[in-house]
């Protein structure tokens, strides 16, 4: 795709360094979600104007008046954001044309049939391509199958620009490696992985991301960028397959997994920490190995191991409801249907508000489609939002914590394991508690001899 005029294109690409070195170069996010918002006030944050968008007007609305919706994010950092004067907030794409860099950040989620869904990569492209211009630099950071930056990004913005890539603009991969929750890493701390097909290229990408990161990490070319991303992504889902197939061996030997990786963990080589859990959810680790599958197969392979990986964690919501069902029946004498279950947790992964793919959606569905009554209590997501597989748990609401409360379920299913519940009194208060998250550890032996491990 690149046909590089060196007169020319180098010429553009060290304009456009020294407008990022001196902070004149204006920055556009395209998708203000758990990726783009933070990269959005980084850059904001390193002194550049910066312009936000996204085709939510609720989003827009929101941070305009200075409030977030994404846990993790103050408030505060949203009022210094759209008070500055230097950041403006739009769903107006045609303001792309006012940029130097425009990084895409939105999703790239599966069909049903686990095909990658690249439709928000198409309608992005399409719409920056008319307001394209030459000096341009177009970054991706949504996940995505090897050779999308180079057959589908490129592709879609030449036709609708009239430009060249590699002559009149220019194009880089650099994934997202967004923790949400994490409190050690965020946007600025993480190594930031670099691909571009050209040196002029690789070199505009990396001063941009230099200036809001602690190290740019250079990689020859956009696929390789693009594969480094499902690496990581592959490497944890297959790990954590491992522990949750581990899991379901131990218990039946009367093992506590969480005891094992303990001790396994003390080796100070060779053994990574991997823990089990009711599933795997977020927007990377049960979507991207699937993007890797679906690329293979244009090439003749077929990933046993990555697609083993995923029936693993996929069945352990079962696993998780039968253990449920079971102690239901030996130690209360009740059957699932009828009885009211309080799911503890509803985000994917501890003190984050983030529902995508989430196993305890599946735990719901799983329990009420056996006749339980279910409610959940999760303080991060007081009202659940309309998800894409989850539509019909919307407006469901964060049952109030408080004695009485808990006294009303039969039993209690910890499936999301947030710092700051009060484990101890749902544990003396709920007839029972099914643990999947090895949450109980720490409660003494006669409270740790009430629960049930999942």
């Amino acid at each position: 795709m690149t046909t590089e005029n060196p007169s020319t294109f180098e010429a553009m690409a060290a304009a456009f360094i020294g407008r990022v070195e001196s902070r004149e170069a204006v920055v556009g996010i395209i998708g203000l979600g758990y990726v783009g918002l933070p990269l959005l006030l980084a850059f904001h944050a390193s002194g550049f104007r910066t312009i936000g968008f996204d085709v939510d007007p609720v989003k827009i609305d929101k941070l305009e008046a200075g409030e977030t919706y994404i846990h993790h994010i103050i408030p505060e950092r949203i009022a210094a954001l759209v008070g500055s004067g230097r950041t403006r907030l739009t769903t107006d794409y045609s303001k792309l044309s006012e940029v130097d860099a425009i990084v895409i950040c939105v999703p790239t989620p599966l069909t049903t049939y686990r095909d990658p869904d690249m439709s928000f990569v198409i309608a992005t492209a399409e719409a920056i391509a008319p307001h394209l211009k030459p000096g341009h630099l177009v970054t991706l950071e949504s996940t995505t199958y090897p050779m999308t930056s180079e057959d589908l990004l490129a592709v879609i913005l030449e036709r609708g620009s009239g430009l060249q890539e590699g002559r009149d603009f220019a194009i880089a991969y650099s994934p997202e490696r967004e923790d949400p929750g994490n409190p050690d890493f965020d946007a600025t701390s993480i190594p930031k992985v670099v691909g571009a097909d050209s040196a002029p290229a690789g070199d505009m990408a990396e001063a941009l991301y230099a200036t809001v990161t602690s190290k740019v990490v250079r990689v020859p070319s956009m696929r390789t960028a693009e594969a480094v991303k499902l690496t990581e992504n592959v490497f944890r889902a297959v790990n954590i397959a491992l522990v949750n197939e581990l899991k379901v061996i131990f218990d039946r030997m009367g093992i506590d997994v969480f005891e094992v990786i303990d001790a396994a963990k003390t080796k100070p080589f060779g053994f990574m920490p991997f823990y089990p859990g009711p599933g795997i959810g977020g927007h990377c680790i049960p979507v991207d190995p699937f993007y890797l599958t679906w690329k293979a197969r244009e090439f003749g392979i077929h990933t046993r191991f990555i697609e083993l990986a995923g029936e693993i964690n996929s069945a352990m919501p079962e696993f998780v409801v039968a253990r449920l069902v079971e102690a239901l029946s030996d130690r209360l004498s009740k059957p699932i249907r009828g009885a009211k279950i309080l799911v503890v947790g509803l985000a994917y992964k501890k003190n984050v508000d983030d529902v995508r793919e989430s196993p305890s959606l599946v735990l719901m569905e799983m329990l009420e489609e056996r006749g339980a009554i279910v409610d959940y209590h999760d303080p991060y997501v007081p009202v659940m939002r309309r998800t894409r597989k989850h539509g019909e748990f919307e407006g469901r609401c964060s049952i109030e914590w408080s004695l009485d409360a808990l006294a009303q379920y039969d039993a209690a299913l910890i499936a999301t394991d947030h710092d700051g519940i009060d484990i101890e009194t749902m544990v003396e208060t709920v007839p029972l508690v099914v643990d999947s998250r090895g949450a109980t550890r720490k409660l003494s032996p006669e409270l740790q001899a009430r629960v049930v491990r999942a």
